[in-house]
């Protein structure tokens, strides 16, 4: 369970010897959020889907004078019209260590209607009631030097990603206001796309090699363990997505008609996608999950997390989970296969008493180290194979149709590969102090997440040494509606920072 904050606040400030710089106390960052919270507001006002690159641009621009302001210089990636942000402190000294920071000011895809609010790109503040529902406040509450730790942020991206953004703006406008110099060199790196696989970063990446140049990376993106500790992450799945279609009739057919004549694309989908999992979720595809191995120091790692399953299982609605792995780490360890959309004919008001003419599902599988996209993709295309499918690239001829008795397509998209950094490592070691000086509690380590982020696209060419540090609650609903950020949250991502860019690597 979450630490309750002004428990974690003791701890934080004093209980157990958390030692950041004299000045640079609670009230501080609490003064340095308030000065922020204006230009947060404002960024997430800002529509950021990658989709919409005039809105890419707008964000760009305003992020650009942001950082300029702090007194960085920014500059703008050129990314087929969806620019990165990168920015380099000017206060950078000589042959001292520098750290590259990534974030990302993109957003997922929004469902207005889905929303407990009027507009998602419209933040407003709540508070939850005795009742336990969220209810819409003032937002002045939000601008008292009093404020409720316990207050949310409502809006899209307020924590994945523009949070740890403003808690960034946040931390270095303490650092100059105290007339502090970070203890590393800073650079910054604010990606265009990450929710739509990065697809630009390669490029970017490679066209700009020497400016990129760091000694070491971390990204802030995903969650912080519900434990409310500082959370670093080793490692993040990649991931792959597929698409398959399954093919039926030439055009949709009069299920009276047609009904115990033609085949239905739609039962022969659902009977494919049933046979590559069993009943306890693991993946039945013969070598799925044969090139990963857990030793039993990896284990050893994964049992300290301090998840509370019960509480996680009753959080997510589910009375039991998958078989996968042992525990829920054990089980981000393994490569996935999900099943994300699937479609045929209609429902609700719109279905129709069809046989419809394909079915399609959307997959993704999460890859690791061990099993990557191309290897699993693989797999899945045989599956399909051996099922008695005949597999094009193209909708399939009337030759096609006459000669086979199934046909399906797979198509294979662009992905995310995975990426992981050893635990005894010297990035490690700095970051584990970093955390445990700047909040005097040791900081929960995750050998991988199950997640994805376009880690291996930059640390592969630059060859840096990485990790994540997540920021932000573990219940914030990144990625479907109500996404929400704890200001609790805030301020403990700012101490977060601040220890990291006080830490001499």
């Amino acid at each position: 369970m979450r630490l309750p904050f002004l428990l974690l606040l003791g701890v934080l400030s004093g209980s157990v010897r958390a030692s950041l710089p004299d000045g640079v106390d609670e009230n501080a960052i609490r003064q340095a959020a308030l000065g922020v919270f204006p230009d947060y507001f404002q960024l997430l006002s800002l529509p950021s889907v990658s989709a919409e690159p005039a809105d890419i641009q707008k964000n760009a621009d305003w992020l650009g004078k942001a950082f300029e302001k702090r007194g960085f210089k920014a500059t703008e990636l050129a990314n087929k019209g969806k620019p990165l942000v990168f920015a380099s402190y000017e206060g950078n000294k000589g042959k001292r260590p520098t750290i590259l920071f990534y974030m990302h000011f993109d957003s997922q895809p929004v469902i207005p209607s889905q929303w407990s609010q009027k507009d998602p790109w419209n933040p407003v503040v709540k508070r939850r009631g005795a009742d336990g529902i969220w209810q819409e406040v003032d937002r002045s509450l939000l601008f008292r030097p009093d404020f409720d730790p316990e207050l949310r942020v409502f809006g899209r991206a307020s924590a994945d990603d523009k949070g740890p953004i403003a808690m960034f703006l946040a931390s270095f406008d303490l650092l100059r206001g105290k007339k502090m110099a970070p203890a590393v060199n800073v650079k910054v790196l604010l990606d265009s796309e990450e929710e739509a696989n990065s697809a630009g970063i390669p490029d970017v990446v490679a066209n700009n090699r020497e400016l990129l140049t760091a000694d070491a990376l971390v990204l802030f993106d995903a969650a912080e363990h519900p434990s409310g500790r500082p959370t670093i992450l080793f490692g993040n799945r990649g991931m792959t997505p597929l698409t398959l279609t399954v093919y039926g009739p030439k055009v949709p057919l009069h299920s009276g008609h047609y009904g115990n004549y033609a085949p239905n694309p739609a039962q022969r989908l659902a009977r494919l996608l049933a046979g590559m999992k069993d009943d306890e979720g693991r993946v039945t595809i013969p070598g799925y999950y044969d090139t990963t191995h857990l030793t039993d120091q990896d284990r050893k790692i994964l049992a300290e997390v301090p998840d509370d399953e019960t509480a996680l299982r009753k959080r997510l609605g589910i009375a039991e989970p998958e078989k996968v792995g042992a525990n829920y780490q054990e089980a981000l360890q393994y490569p996935t296969l999900n099943v994300r959309g699937m479609a045929a004919g209609g429902v609700g008001e719109k279905a129709a008493t069809i046989i419809p003419a394909q079915a399609v599902a959307e997959i993704d599988l999460r890859t690791t180290v061990e099993a990557e996209g191309p290897y699993l993709a693989g797999l899945v295309k045989s599956y399909v194979e051996r099922q008695g499918y005949f597999l094009v690239d193209h909708e399939p001829t009337d030759v096609e149709r006459a000669e086979h008795g199934k046909i399906a397509q797979l198509k294979v998209g662009k992905g995310d590969e995975a990426a992981r950094q050893e635990m005894d490592s010297p990035v490690g070691h700095w970051a584990e102090k970093a955390l445990k000086m700047s909040s005097g509690v040791e900081p929960v380590r995750l050998r991988q997440m199950g997640g994805t982020v376009p880690t291996a696209e930059i640390v592969g060419p630059l060859k840096l040494p990485f990790l994540l540090v997540p920021v932000v609650n573990a219940d914030d609903n990144q990625h479907t509606y109500d996404e929400n950020l704890r200001i609790g949250q805030f301020l403990t991502g700012m101490r977060s920072m601040l220890g990291l860019l006080l830490t001499a690597y």
